[in-house]
């Protein structure tokens, strides 16, 4: 995704119009998962509302972010990050504690989708599921925990997981692609046992489908999904910068309407 004038020169705006720019002043914001896609969206989105953004980056061959950098400066802050690696996840957490002392919403968006034709009745990758897990379930969970204490300090403290309607049980009617399904649909339980521990704290838990998302996601990019980046992006920002008042997680996409779980 490459960014328009008309982009750059929105950032630049709010850059302009920061005053003395100190990290204390603003809210932050950590997103998994940004060299391309929606998590590249996402971090666009969150610098046109005046956020200090943390920015997970795993393809250091994908230029994007790196540009971005050059125009909007210290407002991103671009953390080598793989969600897999426990080393590498307190590390990121660890850079992130020195440059500021409270974290207020956290994204976890790194994902994988692959073996999509695995079949029971045929051939199933349980090395490709397992990786899946390994991303789109455990990653998150690892990156939360990193990152919790920072999180607890936040004024806004949502933690926001994104999922997808494949994790829907209840709406369920696909017949195969076991990994990438059952992945977010753990993801959507861990969401529910982490607003139920976190709850007395403050925090709200989001798990957010975005959409079928023109991205990366399947190896290249998908020509046949139905939703822009920016406009997912977009999406899962304004509702995550207005009060919600149900009490316990929310399931929903990124146009806010609840999904079932």
């Amino acid at each position: 995704m490459r960014f328009s004038q008309v982009q750059v020169g929105q950032l630049r705006k709010h850059i302009a119009g920061r005053g003395d720019g100190s990290m204390m002043k603003m809210k932050t914001v950590y997103i998994t998962g940004c060299d391309r896609g929606l998590g590249l969206a996402l971090v666009q989105s969150f610098l046109n509302e005046g956020f200090a953004v943390f920015a997970g980056s795993y393809l250091p061959e994908w230029p994007e972010l790196q540009e971005l950098k050059k125009e909007v400066g210290e407002q991103l802050h671009i953390l080598s990050l793989d969600v897999t690696d426990a080393n590498s996840v307190q590390l990121a957490a660890d850079e992130i504690t020195r440059v500021t002392p409270k974290l207020d919403i956290l994204i976890n968006n790194a994902a994988i989708y692959t073996d999509q034709d695995g079949d029971i009745m045929e051939t199933l990758d349980f090395t490709a599921i397992r990786n899946m897990y390994e991303t789109n379930t455990l990653g998150p969970l690892r990156v939360t925990q990193s990152i919790l204490p920072l999180l607890l300090q936040g004024e806004s403290k949502l933690l926001v997981n994104i999922s997808s309607e494949a994790g829907s049980i209840t709406d369920c009617k696909r017949v195969k692609e076991y990994g990438y399904t059952m992945s977010k649909a753990a993801l959507n339980m861990q969401s529910v046992l982490l607003q139920n521990k976190l709850k007395q704290f403050g925090v709200k838990v989001f798990a957010i489908h975005p959409g079928y998302v023109k991205s990366y996601m399947l190896g290249k990019f998908n020509t046949e999904a139905t939703v822009e980046a920016q406009d997912s992006a977009r999406g899962i920002v304004q509702q995550l910068l207005q009060p919600h008042l149900i009490d316990g997680p929310i399931f929903i996409n990124y146009e806010g309407h609840l999904l079932n779980w």
